[in-house]
């Protein structure tokens, strides 16, 4: 399958909702993605596209940590890619572009909230080796990749718009 990756549109929207919400059990993180696009909290949003056809998406957004840290930190959440094109490695090179992009944009760590075995083929690890936690108190699932030595710890908080779609 030929894809590339590039930088959202304005006109990838309509897609890219369709393929978060296909992705997921509920529409939440599709008005997420929205909310967040519309907040100018998409700091970091990458399609894989076939011509004009979008074939997955991922998003990145800031967090905080509680006490601030001088560590500069991005959240990964969403990433989605249309069933029938699954398994053939559109997420993994849209998240490892993601990945480069933080780094080149000097973030310090990229968290995630989701399955330690697909995220540790990125380099993820436990977050709470780290002593990094997170608002939703997950323990195995919440993982962090430092892309920098700078040190971090704390209570790392997502953008307000999370809140909003998950309680």
């Amino acid at each position: 399958m030929d894809f590339t990756i590039r930088n959202e549109e304005e006109k990838d929207h309509g897609q890219v909702r369709k393929i978060v919400r296909s992705a997921f059990p509920t529409e939440a993180e599709s008005k997420l993605v929205d909310a967040l696009r519309e907040n100018g909290k998409a700091i970091i949003s990458l399609v894989a596209v076939n011509g004009e056809e979008v074939l997955g998406h991922i998003l990145f957004s800031p967090v905080s940590t509680s006490p601030p840290s001088e560590a500069m930190g991005i959240g990964l959440a969403p990433v989605a890619v249309k069933l029938a094109f699954r398994s053939q490695g559109i997420g993994a090179q849209l998240i490892r572009d993601g990945l480069r992009l933080c780094q080149e944009l000097k973030y310090d760590y990229v968290v995630v909230l989701g399955s330690p075995e697909y995220y540790g083929r990125f380099g993820f690890e436990k977050a709470s080796r780290f002593n990094l936690q997170n608002e939703y108190e997950v323990d195995d699932e919440f993982m962090v990749i430092n892309l920098s030595g700078a040190g971090r710890y704390g209570l790392v908080k997502y953008a307000p718009e999370f809140s909003m779609f998950f309680v």
